[in-house]
């Protein structure tokens, strides 16, 4: 039934443009009409458990795909695969997401892929990867060897991958037309010479500022690496909309930031922390951070601004809640937070009246994985 279901569709569809082949079980390309149909699939999606003579087949009539997104569910190469991507023509978005539990591989199934979508780099502006397991040395090699040639990004996102640069490399890094950068788990450097080789169109800078602290824990030089970050932004970023952004307390920092907030006036959505990662601070003076940093959204934020993400790095003070918000002349406010602290009887109290007076839209508890959740079109 399926099989007739199938011949009749390819008869009867005169151009397909988006196919999910994860849950087709049957070689629709043997159809005499698949060819010709085929031709014109703009999207496929896939898995690599699905068998390679399959992509092999797809192959011969699929040269102008231009979204292909791929779930690595199998993880040993899928030779299939590879040749799929070798025959396009037009490949301009990529998407592979690691979805097993193996901890250990006994063969590589990211190499041939890796260098099969290098020769793409010419149309590819959409680059997506999520490596659960990329530990190998020579597999790490591959991908910073040919991350510099996609040199017409527009989006980056790299998920739970952390790189590894020399100062000759991070130079190689430019990509004069990205818009959206989202490396997760790595240090601010590498974040920071993106920023500083793009072309000056970034909107979007999205990383989990938690798993950045973590990284920077054994590094003494966070309190540079942070300043640095912020400059390289309002110095190259003036589109900038949303943003995740980690820094240390000093004053230097606060300085800066203010800097940024008045440089970025299109800025709608801060994930930020802010963190002594040096020493344990005292109740007293996380209380002050927090009160610096809203000094600083009072006296420089962008009248775009419309949503704050933030842990319990810092704190706000009922009073210096109260003055803030009394004072807030942006666009009504959605302040999201993994910090429990806030819902006390008296500060519940204080929120419902401001959103009463419509200055909120939203002050919420939420957990520090749903605080991450930031938009990654």
């Amino acid at each position: 039934m399926q099989q007739e279901f199938y011949s009749l569709f390819m008869k009867k569809c005169p151009e397909l443009r988006y196919l999910d082949m994860r849950s087709i079980k049957h070689q629709i390309f043997c159809f005499p009409e698949a060819k010709v149909h085929l031709e014109s699939l703009y999207e496929l999606r896939c898995d690599t458990s699905i068998d390679s003579s399959y992509y092999y087949g797809l192959s011969r009539s699929c040269h102008y795909i231009q979204k292909l997104i791929i779930d690595n569910i199998n993880p040993k190469p899928n030779y299939g695969i590879v040749k799929l991507i070798e025959v396009q023509k037009n490949l301009k978005h990529f998407e592979w997401k690691d979805d097993f539990f193996e901890d250990y591989l006994t063969e590589d199934p990211y190499g041939i892929f890796l260098l099969a979508l290098e020769k793409k780099a010419d149309s590819l502006n959409y680059l997506r990867i999520f490596f659960r397991c990329i530990y190998n040395i020579t597999e790490r090699a591959i991908l910073q060897m040919i991350l510099p040639k996609f040199h017409k990004l527009k989006t980056l996102i790299i998920e739970d991958g952390f790189l590894s640069f020399t100062d000759e490399q991070l130079k190689n890094l430019v990509y004069h037309d990205l818009e959206i950068l989202n490396i997760e788990y790595n240090r601010l450097n590498i974040i920071s010479s993106i920023i500083e080789n793009s072309g000056g169109r970034i909107k979007k800078i999205l990383f989990r500022p938690y798993d950045t602290i973590d990284f920077e824990f054994d590094d003494l030089s966070f309190h540079e690496s942070s300043l640095n970050f912020i400059r390289k932004i309002y110095e190259n970023c003036p589109l900038i909309e949303y943003l995740s952004i980690a820094f240390s307390p000093s004053k230097e920092n606060f300085t800066e930031f203010e800097k940024l907030l008045k440089n970025c006036k299109n800025l709608k959505s801060l994930l930020l922390i802010i963190c002594n990662i040096y020493e344990e601070e005292t109740e007293e003076k996380i209380l002050e951070n927090g009160e610096e940093l809203l000094k600083v959204l009072i006296s420089s934020t962008p009248s775009n601004l419309k949503e704050i993400r933030f842990y319990d790095y810092f704190k706000f003070s009922l009073e210096n809640l109260e003055e803030f918000l009394g004072k807030w002349r942006g666009c009504t406010l959605s302040m999201l937070t993994s910090d429990s602290f806030y819902e006390r009887d008296d500060y519940k109290k204080l929120i419902s009246k401001y959103k009463n007076d419509g200055v909120i839209k939203d002050f919420k508890y939420i957990s520090e994985l749903e605080l991450n959740i930031v938009c990654k079109s």
